[in-house]
C-alpha cells in the first residue's frame, strides 16, 4: 500500500497548560498532538450522527471498507479487494482477516467480520432507532426502505385509532407532528433478510443496490457503511455511543478519555491492523468555549499545536514577522458547499412574525429581490480578507466536483449560465425591480412591511457574526429598511443544528452540505421531502407546491438514469438550475479556506471529495513548526501536480 511519507494572563495560560497535559516525544519526534474545541458532541453513535463534531472523532475510531491516500486515490482498508457485477448493481467485498474490535482500554473483544456490516444495516433500517444515516441506505440499498417503512408502521400502530379514510373505508388514524389527524398507511410486511447487505461468509460481504451505481465505492466513507459488533450493540441498547465505554473500536485510535466539555483523548490502537501508518500516538482535545479567541495565543506560547487565525487577526499577524512565517491556508476542497437558504416552515418566536414571513417567502419576487441584492464578496471577505473570491461558487454542486469525459457538471445546459465568465447574482437595479413587484403582491396578500428576517448563526464558527452583519447591512442597503428588517442573532454553540436549522428556527441562514459520494445526486439530498433543510416540502402555498413538485419530478427523472452518465449529469443539472432559477437558494462558496497555525502538514492527510476522510490523523506526522504561506504554496504545487 502506497503511503505519503510524510494575549492571555499568566494564570489562564498556566491553567490551560495543566489541563492539556504534557507533550510526548519518541526518538526526538513529538507524538502528542494538542488542540482546543468549543462544540461538544451530542452522541458518539456513528450509525446515527452525521454531524461534523461527531464524525471528526469517529472517523479516527472506526475504519471503513476503503480509505484514501493524500491525493484522493482509493485504497484498501477493511476490505482488501472488491468487484461489481456487470451493471454495478451488486458489489462484493473481500475483507481483511485478523482485524480486531477493542474496548476503550485496548482489550481485544472480537474479530471484525462481514456480519458487522449486516448488523449496522439492520440497526439503521429499523425505524425505532431513528438513525439520521438511514437516507443513505434508503437511496442505495435494496430493501432498506421496505424494512424501514414496515418498522415505522409497526411503531405507529399502537397509537392509532379506528376511523375512516376520505372514501369512508375503515382505516387507522394517527395524529401527525403538526397535530393533525391523518390516515396511517399500511406498510407491507418486510424482514431483515430483505435488506441488501449480506455476509456470504465471515470475510465476504455483498451489497445489492437499488440500481446501477458505478460510484458506489465513493459512498463507503459514510457512517451508514461503518461496521458494528452486534452482541455489543445489543448489550448497550440505548446507551450505545453515549460515552467511550459504550463503543468498540477498530480504527487507528481508541477514545481512551471522554469527558464532555473537558477533554477528548484519542490514543493509538494497540491492535490496529496497520500500526506503521499511525505516527501520532495521542490526540488530546481540550474543551474551551472561547477556543476561537485564545487558541492563537496558546499556540504562540507552545501550549497547543494548532490554532485557527480569524479574519480580524489575519492582516496584523501576516504583517508581523514573528507570526507570518507560521500561517498558511487550508487545502482546497469541493467536498462542502455553502449557501443561504430560505426557510418555508418558520418555527420561531412571535416577535419575529413567522406568519408574515410565511407569506413573504412563498412569493418568488420577494425571494428574487433578496438574491439579487446579495453581494457575496463582502460576506466572503469577512472570512478571507486576503483572497475572498478563492472559494466563491455560483452553483450548489461545486465546480470541479463531478466530471464526465473532461466536461464539468456545472457546464451542462441550465447551469452554464450560472458558471459563465463574469456572472454574478448581485444586480441592485434588478433587485429593486423584484422588490416593487413583491410589494404590490405581498400587500394584496396581507403582508406587512418591513418583513422581519431572522438570521441565526453558530457562534462557535469563526467570523460568522461578522459575515451576518455584512449581509444584513448590504441587503438592507440595497432594498431599504422599510422593506426588509434582517435580525441577526447568535444561536447556541452546542446543539446548534438541532436548536436552529433542524427545528426551523430561522428565516434566512447560511447552511452547508457535505458530499456523501462522488455523484451530483448527493447535492439533491438537502432538498428532498422530509429533509431538515429549508422545508420547501412543508409549504402549503399553491405556487410553491407546484414549483417543488416540478423540481422533484426533475430529480426523480435524473435518478432514474443509471447507465448513461452524460444524460444523468444533464438531467441533474436541469433540476439544480430549476432551484436557482426560482430563487430557492443563494450559492455562496465551497469549503472554507481557513488560515491557521498548525504542526500538521495539510497535504499529508487523506483526501477525497467526501470530506469526512480528511478528519483522519492516520498517515500524518507532527512537524516541528507550522508551514508559512511560501512553504504552503510550494507544497500545494507539488500536490496539485499529482491530483490533476
Amino acid at each position: 500500500m502506497r503511503k505519503f511519507n510524510r494575549v492571555l494572563t499568566l494564570l489562564l495560560s498556566l491553567a490551560m497548560v495543566l489541563s492539556l497535559g504534557c507533550v510526548a516525544y519518541a526518538d526526538g519526534e513529538q507524538t502528542t498532538y494538542r488542540t482546543l474545541y468549543s462544540s461538544e458532541v451530542d452522541t458518539l453513535n456513528y450509525l446515527d450522527s452525521t454531524q461534523a463534531v461527531t464524525t471528526s472523532l469517529t472517523f479516527n475510531l472506526i475504519d471503513c471498507l476503503v480509505e484514501y491516500d493524500c491525493y484522493g486515490n482509493v485504497e484498501p482498508a477493511l476490505a482488501t479487494s472488491w468487484e461489481p457485477n456487470e451493471d454495478a448493481s451488486v458489489w462484493t467485498f473481500h475483507l481483511r482477516e485478523g482485524v480486531k474490535w477493542v474496548d476503550k482500554d485496548g482489550n481485544e473483544v472480537a474479530d471484525v467480520t462481514a456480519n458487522d456490516w449486516v448488523s449496522a444495516a439492520h440497526y439503521i433500517c429499523d425505524a425505532a432507532n431513528d438513525a439520521s444515516t438511514y437516507s443513505v441506505l434508503r437511496d442505495n440499498i435494496a430493501g432498506a426502505s421496505d424494512y424501514y417503512n414496515y418498522t415505522a408502521y409497526q411503531l405507529a400502530l399502537p397509537n392509532a385509532k379506528d376511523g375512516t379514510d376520505e372514501n369512508g373505508n375503515p382505516a387507522k388514524i394517527i395524529v401527525n407532528e403538526d397535530g393533525e389527524e391523518e390516515v396511517l398507511e399500511e406498510a407491507p410486511e418486510a424482514s431483515l433478510d430483505d435488506i441488501g447487505v449480506v455476509a456470504l461468509d465471515d470475510y465476504t460481504l455483498q451489497f445489492t443496490l437499488t440500481g446501477s451505481k458505478a460510484y458506489f465505492v465513493s459512498l463507503l466513507s459514510h457512517g451508514a457503511f461503518m461496521p458494528v459488533y452486534e452482541p455489543f450493540l445489543e448489550e448497550c441498547g440505548e446507551q450505545f455511543g453515549t460515552s467511550n465505554e459504550y463503543l468498540l473500536y477498530c480504527g487507528a485510535y481508541i477514545l481512551s478519555s471522554f469527558k464532555p466539555q473537558q477533554e477528548h483523548v484519542m490514543t493509538k490502537n494497540p491492535s490496529y491492523w496497520e500500526p506503521e501508518c499511525v505516527y501520532i500516538e495521542e490526540i488530546r482535545e481540550t474543551y474551551n468555549a472561547e477556543a476561537s479567541s485564545i487558541a492563537v495565543t496558546m499556540y504562540m506560547n507552545g501550549e497547543v499545536d494548532a490554532a485557527t487565525v480569524s479574519s480580524d487577526l489575519l492582516s496584523a499577524m501576516m504583517a508581523d514577522p514573528e507570526t507570518a512565517d507560521q500561517i498558511h491556508s487550508s487545502r482546497p476542497s469541493t467536498s462542502y458547499s455553502y449557501w443561504y437558504l430560505f426557510n418555508f416552515d418558520p418555527n420561531f418566536d412571535e416577535e419575529y412574525e413567522p406568519e408574515n414571513w410565511t407569506i413573504a417567502v412563498n412569493n418568488e419576487n420577494f425571494r428574487q429581490s433578496i438574491v439579487h441584492a446579495f453581494q457575496r464578496i463582502p460576506a466572503l471577505a469577512a472570512h478571507d480578507p486576503l483572497n475572498p473570491t478563492a472559494t466563491l461558487s455560483n452553483t450548489i454542486n461545486p465546480s470541479n466536483f463531478a466530471m464526465y469525459e473532461g466536461k464539468d457538471y456545472t457546464s451542462y445546459e441550465g447551469l452554464d449560465a450560472y458558471t459563465a465568465e463574469g456572472f454574478d447574482y448581485f444586480d441592485p437595479d434588478l433587485a429593486v425591480e423584484y422588490k416593487d413587484k413583491a410589494v404590490e403582491e405581498l400587500t394584496a396578500a396581507g403582508a406587512t412591511f418591513p418583513v422581519k428576517v431572522l438570521m441565526c448563526y453558530n457562534p462557535s464558527q469563526s467570523n460568522m457574526a461578522n459575515e451576518c452583519q455584512v449581509v444584513e447591512q448590504q441587503i438592507e442597503g440595497v432594498l431599504g429598511a422599510d422593506y426588509i428588517d434582517i435580525i441577526v442573532e447568535a444561536g447556541p454553540s452546542d446543539g446548534f443544528l438541532a436548536a436552529v436549522r433542524r427545528s426551523g428556527n430561522y428565516a434566512f441562514m447560511n447552511c452547508n452540505w457535505g458530499a456523501d459520494y462522488a455523484d451530483p445526486e448527493t447535492w439533491t439530498d438537502p432538498f428532498v421531502p422530509d429533509s431538515s433543510y429549508s422545508f420547501i416540502y412543508k409549504s402549503t402555498a399553491p405556487e410553491t407546491v407546484a414549483l417543488y413538485d416540478e423540481y422533484c419530478e426533475l430529480v426523480n427523472a435524473a435518478k432514474a438514469i443509471t447507465t448513461d452518465v452524460d444524460a444523468r449529469y444533464a438531467a441533474f443539472a436541469k433540476a439544480e438550475a430549476f432551484l436557482l432559477d426560482h430563487a430557492f437558494v443563494v450559492p455562496l462558496h465551497t469549503n472554507d479556506i481557513s488560515y491557521s497555525m498548525s504542526k500538521l502538514n495539510v497535504f499529508e492527510g487523506q483526501y477525497a471529495m467526501v470530506d469526512t476522510v480528511t478528519y483522519r490523523y492516520k498517515d500524518q506526522h507532527i512537524q516541528e513548526k507550522s508551514m508559512s504561506i511560501d512553504e504552503y504554496n510550494a507544497a500545494y504545487a507539488e500536490w496539485a501536480a499529482h491530483t490533476n
